[in-house]
């Protein structure tokens, strides 16, 4: 049974969607962050790849997700699929977390058809108003990060490690504490979009 937030969102987006050729599709799943990045990751990738985005409030625990994730995987077939879940859900304990990203990503592989997946890590959260001053959120993301890494390596899937990328520089942070400025935001854009690539030159064949 899913824990409801006060504010629920889903926000799909699929550029091309009238293209065939899987080889040149990624989608990026996860939240505002993901969100707040996408365009970033669209741009450096080029026209020659089209981006599609699930980004959501659900988090892996919640049953939900899968339904929303089955209205792209239906529709759409995609070479690379990156995913950031872990800034939503904290009713959800970490061991809720680890059953639920475990379903999550069984699902993910049983209807992707054979895409290639990347883990991110979830960015750490500040504490509002106090520059440089870790939310205690922040120890329960490492131990989510831990999850997905022990995920990760079960699968043989590659991890983005945006958590380390910037846990050093509260500066590329809002003044939420949660969400990057526009620093940040380049920063995660590059690193997401160098890991696409990554798996575009080595295994996905993307045009």
């Amino acid at each position: 049974m899913a824990n409801l937030e006060f504010i629920e969102w889903c926000d799909i987006w699929v550029t091309g969607a009238n293209v065939t050729d899987r080889r040149r599709r990624v989608l990026l799943i996860g939240d505002s962050i993901t969100r707040s990045y996408y365009g970033g990751v669209e741009k450096i990738l080029g026209e020659g790849v089209l981006c599609a985005r699930l980004t959501t409030s659900r988090c892996a625990s919640d049953p939900k997700l899968k339904k929303e994730l089955a209205l792209l995987l239906k529709e759409f077939r995609f070479a690379v699929i990156h995913v950031n879940n872990g800034l939503h859900g904290w009713v959800y304990s970490e061991e809720d977390y680890a059953v639920g990203y475990s379903e999550t990503l069984d699902f993910l592989i049983r209807h992707s058809y054979g895409a290639n997946v990347i883990l991110a890590s979830t960015t750490p959260v500040w504490t509002k108003g106090q520059p440089g001053a870790l939310d205690p959120k922040t120890d329960r993301v490492r131990e989510r990060n831990q999850v997905v890494r022990d995920l990760a390596a079960q699968h043989s899937f590659a991890v983005n490690d945006l958590f380390e990328l910037v846990i050093g520089h509260p500066e590329y942070f809002a003044d939420d504490g949660v969400h990057l400025n526009a620093q940040g935001q380049e920063v995660l854009s590059r690193a997401v979009a160098d890991a696409i690539l990554r798996e575009k030159g080595e295994r996905a064949g993307l045009g």
